[in-house]
């Protein structure tokens, strides 16, 4: 519902963003489906790219299309102010510079992922390998607790090849000033917080339908 709904506001001959994740997939499909014609796209992962092509939809890089009309995400976490915690799927790098070139962030979530203190999900940080242990220590300090992502029993990479550390354990009540201080430690790539890069709509699924909410 919110993959159809985040289409309707999509206008004819515009730039759009395309995140990354099961939800983004429905909004991706939705899109091919509408018949809307728009100038193209620019992806956040390689993962989106395929479904894109694969239905016959144009994509560029960022450095051939310097901005975007909008850009469509999911989010782990959203609070009633827009800032979001993203990441789960692993493309919270790529995802945070396509929403940086974006004009508007339309943030398409399930009832679940709404709530009032952001860190109930596990944060996820994009990381510099050699930066692990140090920086363990430092969310540790915040009274986190993270761990280097693994898939098959090694550190999951990233498109990026890098690593991803998940932490357990935050309350997040002030994410600009969180995500301005994570950034600036030595090591950190991107960290999960989208408070800088908040959302300007969220549509909210529900049992009811969608809920539109504008920050």
């Amino acid at each position: 519902m919110v993959a159809e709904k985040a289409v309707q506001l999509l206008k004819p001959q515009t730039w759009v963003g395309v995140g990354t994740g099961s939800t983004v997939n429905f909004f991706i499909d939705a899109m091919a489906k509408s018949g809307l014609s728009i100038k193209g796209t620019v992806s956040s992962s390689q993962a989106s790219t395929k479904r894109l092509q694969a239905l016959g939809i144009r994509v560029l890089s960022s450095e051939e299309v310097p901005q975007l009309d909008v850009y469509v995400d999911g989010a782990d976490e959203i609070d009633h102010h827009g800032f979001m915690i993203k990441g789960g799927g692993a493309a919270l790098t790529r995802e945070k510079i396509v929403a940086a070139q974006s004009k508007s962030f339309i943030c398409i979530v399930d009832q679940s992922k709404w709530v009032t203190t952001l860190g109930a999900f596990p944060l996820p940080v994009e990381i510099i390998p050699m930066a692990a242990p140090k920086l363990i220590e430092q969310f540790k300090a915040l009274g986190g607790q993270a761990h280097v992502r693994l898939k098959d029993g090694k550190p999951l990479l990233t498109d990026n090849q890098q690593h991803i550390l998940d932490v357990k354990g935050l309350q997040i009540t002030d994410p600009l000033a969180f995500e301005s201080m994570v950034n600036q430690w030595p090591g950190v790539i991107t960290v999960g917080v989208f408070a800088h890069q908040k959302a300007s709509v969220c549509l909210i699924g529900g049992v009811d339908g969608v809920r539109t909410i504008e920050f």
